[in-house]
Order: C-alpha cells, then sequence, then structure tokens
C-alpha cells in the first residue's frame, strides 16, 4: 500500500503560489490582454461592447464566452484591475491547470447565470464576474479543505475586501448584481470540486 508524496498531497493546502513568478507572469499576461482588448474597442468605438451577453437570445449567448474581456470604459477596468490581480495570483497557489480549471467554472457559471436572469435589454460586461468567484474561492476553500492558513487567508481577505460581497445584492444602477452572484456560486462549486478531486487524489492506492 502506498500514499501520494506529501508535496502532491499537501498542494491542495498552499496558501501561496509554489511557483510565485510563473503564477505573476500569468495575471501580468491576462491583465495585459484585458488592456489590450479594451485598446481595440476604443479604436473600434466601443463597438466590440455588443458582444456581451444578451439575456435570454441566442445571438447573445457567445457573450458568455467574451464578455469577461470587455469593459465599458477604461474607468471600468481599472476598477477591475487590482482585484483581478490579487485574487486571480492568490488562486494560483494550487498550480496553474488548478487555476485555469477554476477560472474556467467561475467563468461559465457567471456568464449563464447573467444570460438566464438579467434584466432583457441589457447587455454585460466585464471581469467583476471573475474577480467575484476567485475571491468566494479564496473565502471558502480553506473550509473544504480543512486547512488552517487558507482560513487565516480567508480572514485576511474578508477584512480587507469583505465590502464587495454586498455587489451580490441587487440595487445600485448599471451594474451587475447577477454577475457577481453567479460569479460567487461559480467560485464556491469550484472550491468543493477542487477539494473533493484532492481528497480523491490523497486515498491510499491499492497494493
Amino acid at each position: 500500500m502506498s500514499t501520494l508524496p506529501a508535496p502532491q498531497a499537501d498542494q491542495a493546502k498552499r496558501v501561496l503560489p509554489a511557483k510565485p513568478m510563473t503564477a505573476a507572469l500569468v495575471v501580468l499576461a491576462f491583465t495585459a490582454l484585458l488592456y489590450l482588448v479594451e485598446g481595440v474597442d476604443v479604436v473600434l468605438d466601443n463597438r466590440l461592447d455588443a458582444d456581451g451577453i444578451a439575456p435570454r437570445s441566442l445571438d447573445g449567448l457567445d457573450g458568455v464566452v467574451w464578455a469577461p474581456l470587455l469593459h465599458g470604459s477604461w474607468a471600468h477596468l481599472l476598477a477591475n484591475t487590482l482585484p483581478v490581480m490579487v485574487f486571480a495570483f492568490l488562486a494560483m497557489a494550487g498550480g496553474i491547470a488548478r487555476w485555469a480549471l477554476v477560472t474556467a467554472t467561475i467563468w461559465l457559471v457567471s456568464g449563464l447565470g447573467v444570460w438566464l436572469t438579467s434584466e432583457p435589454g441589457t447587455i454585460t460586461i466585464g471581469a467583476s464576474g471573475l474577480a467575484f468567484g476567485w475571491l468566494a474561492y479564496l473565502l471558502v476553500r480553506g473550509l473544504f479543505n480543512r486547512a488552517f492558513w487558507q482560513i487565516a487567508l480567508a480572514a485576511v481577505l474578508l477584512i480587507g475586501w469583505g465590502g464587495m460581497l454586498w455587489g451580490v445584492l441587487p440595487g445600485q444602477p448599471g451594474i451587475s448584481w447577477q454577475a457577481h452572484l453567479f460569479g460567487a456560486l461559480g467560485g464556491v462549486l469550484a472550491a468543493w470540486f477542487a477539494a473533493r478531486a484532492g481528497r480523491k487524489r490523497a486515498v491510499p492506492s491499492k497494493p
């Protein structure tokens, strides 16, 4: 009978990325992509913004793919930049591959939630759904993993960024609370999936 090597078994309980420079480069590349897309959108007189999520329309369903890459203005993008960079970096503690799966889960759940529930006649764009998803993932992963230091980091994030969570409630005009809410739900779901997968890998193999 054998078990996983300690480094692999403990990977799910990491607080910071094992390769911080690689994680930082991925975050910077993704952020640069957001700025490049916004620059192209400005040159095109904001025509790309029409490719966001149009609710309950088959033509608007592909907006689920494009919406997180689009922003209504430079101010909109700047407001999302710091949360995106901080949360994305911290969410890479389990490795780039896991981060990609977590991000894909958040991306899909947030986008489909917006498509199903947003007000008719609206178009939703912006990376805030991803930011809320990564934050929720970071807040709950320690509970699923039973990892003290992840829970401690979650407490710090809750103190520093907890006010963001009010964004999952309706009430602020022009802000998609649906993207925030379903992004956060996607983050919780991704944390649960990741913890479950980690526990399965940690089960001793048969002789």
